[in-house]
């Protein structure tokens, strides 16, 4: 046995037979016969007989195929943004078989790893899946625990047609999107894996149990295309010597909750957040007051309503109100525009606006319109994206997909960033941007999987809008949008559109239950969408209940506050008064923060109870606690000790909305009006 014993992260060799590497909270142990490796973490978790593999025409391999598996070297030392720890490399060896290569980094102190495949060819070599984690032996080691069941999280690829997060149990079949959670409902210990670069692949992680309490195989995978990715062709193929895999990642944590968070934060160590200086944003969004019949009248009179008659009672951030435009700004003239922006800067709001920079809305008929910034070289059917025959991709709800890497769609770019900036917005949200991650032939030759052409759009747009370059701040805001990549925004929507009823915010928090994480990770705000607080353009209106759950909903994700009513209507502006000058609720929405599910463990739907510690004072909390039956009343008890507070210990319990005081310890019984709703501050007696 050899052993590297200067470093808190070990390394044995076994009689060229197996090789360890171990930091006291994790283990790999590399069968250098079978070509195959186990996984041991903390609480349990266990994954046996790990392989990897890849698909070669048209026929999949794996490490159990080769003759010979060595180990390359002596491990490498390594410090980087993880920490200080140990890269191994396995090699794989066959005369008839591209080379494939393990990378394995095990870091002091961690309860993850991480590893990424190579594929090796002698000649260039063309690959479109590379499976980095495939076993049929997952243990929890709580299998015999009774009513203990293993859920397994599905988190969608993209937030678009009101897709669901989903928690099962075996016997099952499904796949997650770049990240899945294995973990115990009651315990909540779980295991993570999920992928962390995301500049050329889709990653796909299928897990399968056909038995109660048992997972039979477990895989995640670089190349996932179907239906959910909203792809009508197969995953891109990569060419290359040297093909590289995502790098994922692998962790067991004592709170699976923990886990998601951290795998968060392992993502903006490969590739950092894009950074926001300001406070959160808050103000008005159009799309749910008046959707198609947006005009003048109605941004004008927004943004004039809420500087008289709710700014003064306190909501705003830092003395700032954003008033955007979404889609069918383009229905005013210029003049309007010109003179509506004008209105809003005087009320000393900002302006923002809307786009789809990868969707092509118009009809065959308009294939022939000159892209706006090409001096009529480009039309719009030239740069939309088609597959190898040459055939434009299917519309995607409505939308044709434009070729991100288009010179005619870049110079699109530069035309429309230039007039936002000119007409001097501060805020945009892009939608549709699914329709740029797209398999398809794209036309930069070097570009050859959707996930790589997105990555070059949208950095191109966001360079556009940089502080650098146009000299002041610029909020980007994505709308429908893969999960990943991130960077390039200062926020996301966790959902789909999200109107006023309670049914709406229900399906809002289903994506709260699970995506919490990304705030302050991934994107600096989560953004719940325009807060409807009484009545949608399209919907009947709402209950007072229903009204103000939707507006809690909105402040406990992130957040992002824009408002989405008439305030025309009587009901939308009395609301608006008497809710938004809740100085105690209009404070939580500035903290940024967001708050973290309770319990997970839910199928397709929220959860109702969400617990925030509080920043700044010692052992105090916000519990927020709803009721998403619209027509009967509900009493939820909570335990205190479940939301992570001291359940021995007496709190001082304030309604936040209603400004009154109660005492609770070891549980807090909460009784909720139909679609009701509160926040409660607790603190210490």
């Amino acid at each position: 046995m050899i052993t590297n014993r200067d470093m808190a992260v070990k390394v044995g060799v076994n009689a060229d037979t197996h090789v360890r590497v171990t930091n006291g909270l994790m283990a790999l142990e590399v069968d250098l016969v079978k070509g195959e490796y186990a996984y041991a973490g903390s609480k349990g978790f266990t994954l046996q007989a790990v392989r990897s593999g890849f698909r070669w025409h048209g026929r999949e391999y794996h490490t159990g195929n080769y003759d010979r598996h060595v180990m390359a070297g002596q491990p490498e030392k390594i410090e980087d943004a993880f920490g200080t720890g140990v890269h191994a490399v396995i090699q794989h060896e066959s005369d008839l078989l591209p080379g494939l290569e393990q990378h394995f980094y095990v870091y002091e102190g961690a309860s993850f790893f991480i590893s990424r495949v190579v594929v090796v060819g002698q000649e260039e070599i063309k690959v479109n899946r590379i499976a980095v984690v495939s076993t049929q032996a997952v243990s929890s080691g709580n299998e015999t625990v009774p009513d203990e069941a293993l859920h397994v999280l599905r988190v969608p690829y993209d937030n678009d047609k009101w897709v669901r997060y989903l928690t099962e149990t075996a016997p099952l079949e499904t796949e997650s999107y770049e990240v899945t959670a294995l973990f115990q409902p009651d315990s909540r210990s779980g295991l993570i894996l999920g992928s962390i670069s995301h500049d050329v692949w889709k990653t796909g992680i299928r897990v399968k149990g056909e038995t109660p309490k048992r997972l039979d195989e477990l895989e995640v995978y670089a190349g996932a295309a179907d239906i959910m990715t909203r792809d009508s062709q197969p995953h891109g193929h990569v060419r290359g010597t040297r093909i590289e895999s995502p790098l994922v990642f692998v962790g067991v944590y004592d709170d699976y909750r923990a886990g998601l968070e951290a795998y968060g934060e392992a993502n903006t160590k490969v590739a950092p957040a894009l950074t926001w200086e300001g406070g959160v944003p808050m103000g008005w969004n159009s799309w749910s007051a008046a959707m198609s019949t947006l005009d003048y009248e109605l941004y004008t009179a927004t943004s004039d309503f809420l500087k008289r008659e709710v700014q003064p009672q306190g909501f705003h951030n830092e003395n700032r109100l954003y008033i955007n435009f979404d889609a069918f700004w383009d229905r005013l003239t210029p003049a309007e525009m010109e003179d509506a922006l004008r209105r809003v800067r005087e009320n000393g709001h900002r302006p923002g606006t809307y786009w789809t920079p990868f969707a092509f809305w118009g009809s065959p008929a308009g294939f022939g319109s000159p892209v706006e910034g090409t001096d009529g070289k480009y039309t719009y059917g030239d740069i939309l994206l088609r597959d190898q025959d040459g055939e434009i991709l299917p519309d995607i709800a409505g939308g044709l997909a434009i070729d991100p890497t288009h010179p005619g769609n870049l110079a699109r770019i530069d035309w429309y960033m230039d007039k936002f900036v000119a007409e001097g917005f501060e805020y945009i949200k892009l939608d549709f941007m699914a329709h740029g991650a797209l398999e398809g032939k794209h036309y930069n030759p070097d570009i050859t999987t959707g996930i790589a052409a997105y990555n070059y759009g949208l950095s191109y747009l966001t360079d556009k809008l940089s502080p650098k370059r146009i000299g002041r701040p610029f909020f980007i805001n994505l709308s429908i949008a893969p999960l990943f990549p991130y960077s390039y925004a200062h926020s996301r929507r966790i959902s789909c559109d999200v109107f006023g009823t309670i049914q709406d915010s229900e399906y809002l928090l289903n994506s709260l239950t699970h995506g919490w994480w990304m705030n302050d990770t991934l994107y600096r705000f989560n953004d719940p969408d325009h807060a409807v607080i009484y009545k949608s353009f399209n919907q009947d209106s709402t209950t007072r209940h229903e009204g103000r759950s939707r507006l809690t909903a909105s402040v406990i994700s992130g957040t992002v506050l824009l408002l989405g009513d008439d305030f025309r209507h009587e009901e939308a502006a009395w609301r608006a008064k008497n809710w938004l000058g809740n100085e105690g609720i209009i404070e939580i929405a500035r903290l940024g923060r967001t708050f973290v599910p309770v319990e997970g463990n839910l199928g397709k739907h929220a959860a109702d109870t969400f617990v925030l510690t509080h920043p700044s004072e010692a052992g105090t909390a916000y519990i927020a606690v709803f009721n998403f039956d619209g027509a009967q009343s509900a009493q939820k008890t909570v335990s205190l000790a479940r939301c992570g507070l001291d359940a021995h210990a007496s709190y001082k319990v304030l309604d936040v909305w209603e400004d009154t005081v109660a005492e609770a310890n070891e549980t807090l019984v909460v009784e909720l009006a139909p679609a009701e709703s509160k926040i409660l501050k607790l603190s210490p007696n």
